[in-house]
């Protein structure tokens, strides 16, 4: 009967590190370039019971089967799929078509800089002609920050990432793509660090002027995925009670006999 209360528990935290995960979905729904997170479960390893030193069997160890303790996360995984198109007429928004990413040169609190990668092409013209992300992280091109002449009366940036400022060319965006994104770690909502491993490639992905990606979590899949997350966490629950409830008699009435 104990078995049982911890099988129930442990069904009880799988479910709720299932919830943190869906959460964190639903609350970055509306978050341009996000990509949705998905979890599976497992089962533990099943364990041999043995009967130890039984006076029914001449105090001989005798196997008795296996029994499993319950259930755990498997895996965390990402969702790479292409999330909406959304027309914002914004000259500095970039959405990709395809596979790739933006790459950013990112700033921390100690001013070290390093290169990150998101789906997120909200952008912006600073004052000095530099685009940048709204935390201002510089956007990435082949000759490294872009820049355009904050003077030019147009800017057209084509599917190719040739950025061109009243008819002339000035740079290229650059989009990346790696080998196997398992490599990639997610860094703060919408952005992803290359570890060790990571191998880059030519993207194919194509640029879109005055779109952005909006997120690709579907909000409805999600909600469903929650109430049967809630209906797995009240049968643990139940579990617990109906063994507690079991263990009660089992002390004060069985032990009354």
């Amino acid at each position: 009967m104990v078995r049982g209360l911890y099988t129930a528990y442990t069904g009880m935290i799988n479910e709720q590190r299932r919830l943190d995960v869906i959460s964190n979905n639903l609350a970055n729904s509306a978050t341009v370039g996000y990509k949705g997170e998905n979890v599976v479960s497992r089962s533990f390893k099943d364990y041999m019971a043995v009967k130890i030193r039984d006076g029914s069997n001449e105090y001989i160890d005798e196997p008795i089967g296996t029994f499993n303790p319950g259930v755990k996360i498997g895996e965390t995984y990402m969702d790479w799929g292409q999330g909406s198109i959304r027309e914002t007429g914004n000259t500095y928004d970039l959405a990709i078509q395809g596979n790739g990413f933006f790459a950013m040169r990112v700033t921390d609190a100690n001013g070290n800089s390093s290169i990150k990668y998101t789906r997120c092409g909200t952008f912006k013209c600073t004052s000095d002609g530099y685009i940048v992300d709204a935390d201002g992280n510089h956007l990435q091109s082949a000759n490294g920050d872009l820049q355009v002449p904050v003077d030019a009366q147009e800017i057209a940036i084509k599917n190719d990432g040739s950025v061109f400022a009243d008819g002339v060319l000035v740079d290229t965006i650059v989009l990346t793509d790696f080998e196997d994104y398992n490599y990639l770690e997610l860094y703060g909502d919408n952005m992803f660090n290359a570890v060790e491993g990571a191998t880059i490639k030519d993207s194919t992905g194509t640029l879109e002027q005055g779109f952005t990606e909006q997120s690709n979590v579907n909000v409805i899949s999600e909600m469903v995925s929650m109430i049967t997350i809630t209906r797995a966490y009240e049968a643990g629950q139940k579990m617990i009670r109906t063994q507690d409830s079991l263990l009660d008699a089992s002390v004060n009435q069985i032990g009354k006999v």
